[in-house]
């Protein structure tokens, strides 16, 4: 067993790190406050061929892995701009669409979700609604077939960077399993400037050039060459998405983590109280020191969730724990910065507290910490389902 990072990942990390330390903190918050959108970053990422990494060379993409967009995640957030849309676009529309897509959508979307057609454009991804978060089979959201291909009636809400996005990945109910009484969901990939489409921005309290908005679907058609995979197995070819939506966004916030730490270890070096460095004290470095062990941590079992899936293990349990370790420990090490910061750490100009809104978020999605305990008392630890 090999713990060292191979050269590969060495000069990813490298590439990529070079690209973001180009941009950094201060750029991701003045577009973000401004309402702007991190254009010229992911163009200069798509440039560099590191937005499609984990998708097919033959459409485009790196031929890699997830394994390998997880450390483009983790790089660009360890200097600053995490990057919402990376998880989105080819984390879980990219992966479902390269499982299950037709010949035809894979040769038209992945190039672009890869960047290679258009550098800016993006695919968003709709499940989430007002009554059905965690509860996929509460979708109620719907899909009926006409003469056109299908129509789509409802809302989704909670979506991600719909406004900067050519296309959005829509998970709908197409039917009910007569023995369960669960929905039977089917996808689809909805244009967005689909006649009968509208977005409503949701004003939210996290500072990221990716804004959310609540979809309208009313009498949406979409052709029917336009479902993504067997209709009614769309619970199946979701979850091929949402474990690689979960190892990404833990490498983004572990990312977030690695950040945090650094600004507060230069921080504690320099800032100098009573003839010595504030680092020089216990209650300070050992918090700290408490902070990098866990991010470390929750970097490794990252990069174990990534292995497993890109080698067709199953990764769900991995894939939770490596998100729920990385939200938990990158709150404790950015509130343990801002404290070495004291005043200062509220300040715009140390990019702190402006990263409070995102951190506090990866507590809650794609997967709440609630729901990932769920899961691991179930599934690994065989207790009764509580739910």
């Amino acid at each position: 067993m090999n713990f060292a990072e191979c050269e590969e990942h060495e000069l990813l990390r490298q590439s990529v790190s070079k690209i973001a330390g180009e941009f950094g903190h201060e750029y991701f918050v003045d577009r973000a406050r401004r309402g702007e959108k991190a254009t010229e970053l992911w163009q200069a990422l798509a440039g560099g061929g590191f937005i499609g990494v984990n998708l097919p060379e033959a459409h485009g993409g790196g031929g890699m892995g997830i394994a390998e967009l997880s450390i483009v995640c983790e790089e660009l957030a360890a200097h600053g701009c995490p990057l919402l849309l990376l998880i989105v676009s080819p984390a879980i529309c990219g992966s479902i669409i390269a499982r299950f897509g037709t010949d035809e959508q894979r040769r038209h979307f992945l190039p672009r979700i890869a960047g290679v057609v258009d550098p800016s454009w993006k695919m968003a991804f709709a499940i989430t609604e007002p009554d059905a978060g965690s509860n996929s089979h509460k979708i109620s959201t719907t899909a009926t077939r006409s003469d056109a291909g299908w129509v789509l009636r409802g809302a989704k809400y909670y979506i991600s960077g719909f406004d900067e996005a050519g296309a959005v990945l829509v998970v709908a109910r197409t039917g009910t399993d007569g023995a369960t009484g669960k929905a039977r969901l089917s996808l689809f990939i909805v244009d967005v400037d689909a006649p009968g489409l509208e977005a409503t921005p949701i004003p939210v309290e996290v500072v990221a050039p990716e804004k959310q908005f609540t979809l309208f679907f009313d009498d949406v058609v979409v052709p029917e060459d336009r479902l993504v995979g067997a209709e009614g197995d769309g619970l199946r070819q979701v979850f091929f998405g949402l474990n690689p939506e979960r190892i990404t966004g833990a490498a983004m916030v572990a990312g977030m983590g690695r950040y945090a730490l650094d600004k507060a270890a230069r921080y504690a070096n320099e800032r100098r109280v009573w003839g010595v460095p504030i680092g020089a004290h216990q209650g300070l470095a050992h918090p700290l020191a408490a902070a990098k062990i866990e991010v470390e941590l929750a970097r490794l079992a990252i990069q174990k969730a990534g292995w497993l899936y890109d080698n067709g293990h199953n990764a769900g349990e991995a894939a939770n724990m490596a998100k729920y370790a990385a939200a938990e420990s990158t709150l404790h090490a950015l509130d343990q910065a801002i404290q070495t910061h004291g005043g200062n750490g509220m300040a715009t100009e140390y990019g702190l507290a402006t990263l409070w809104g995102m951190a506090r978020l990866m507590r809650i999605a794609p997967v709440s910490r609630e729901m990932v305990l769920n899961f691991v008392a179930e599934h690994s630890l065989g207790l009764p389902k509580s739910y």
